[in-house]
C-alpha cells in the first residue's frame, strides 16, 4: 500500500496504526514504509536495509507471544518524529501467562521517495534493556536488581 499522504503528520498517524496492529503478514510490506537503505538500531542490533529490518520484527514474532506496540505520545517536527510506546508481550516459556511491558521510544527520520511518499530512513529505538528486560528474567534479574542496589547505595 503506497502512502498517499502529503503531510508528514498524516504519515505518522498511519504509521502508528500500522505498528499498533502489526502482524507477521505485514512485514512483507515494510518496503512501503522504509527506504531501501533504511537503518535500524536498538539496544541489541544495528542493521541496514528493508530485509534486515523485516528480519528483526520476524524474530520478535517468532520469539514472543502476542507482541504489540501501544503508542502513547508522538512528536512530529520537520522530517522526523519521536514516538513514545509501550511494547506488550508474553515470553514463550512456562510462565507465558505473565504480561510483560517495555517502555521506550523511537526516533524516526523520513525522506521523500520518488513516488512522492515519505519513507523511514532511520529508525532508532531507545529503551533501558537492564530495567525493562534483564530485571524481569529469573536468574539475570536477581543479579541486575542487586547491582542496581549496590550502585545506588
Amino acid at each position: 500500500m503506497n502512502t498517499p499522504y502529503k503531510h508528514l503528520p498524516d504519515v505518522v498517524d498511519a504509521l502508528v496504526e500500522v505498528f499498533e496492529q502489526l502482524q507477521p503478514a505485514d512485514l512483507s510490506r515494510f518496503g512501503n514504509w522504509y527506504a531501501p537503505d533504511a537503518r535500524f538500531k536498538d539496544p541489541f542490533k544495528e542493521v541496514q536495509g528493508v530485509a534486515a529490518i523485516e528480519a528483526i520484527f520476524a524474530h520478535m514474532f517468532e520469539s514472543l507471544h502476542e507482541p504489540r506496540f501501544v503508542v502513547t505520545e508522538r512528536i512530529v517536527q520537520g522530517q522526523q518524529c519521536f514516538l513514545v510506546w509501550d511494547f506488550v508481550f508474553r515470553f514463550k516459556t512456562r510462565d507465558s501467562q505473565t504480561l510483560q511491558c517495555i517502555r521506550g521510544g523511537s526516533h524516526l527520520q523520513f525522506v521523500p521517495s520518488e513516488d512522492g511518499a515519505w519513507r523511514i530512513s532511520l529508525h532508532r529505538d531507545y529503551w533501558d534493556a537492564a530495567e525493562e528486560l534483564y530485571e524481569k528474567l529469573p536468574l539475570v534479574g536477581s543479579l541486575m536488581r542487586w547491582l542496581k542496589k549496590r550502585v545506588n547505595s
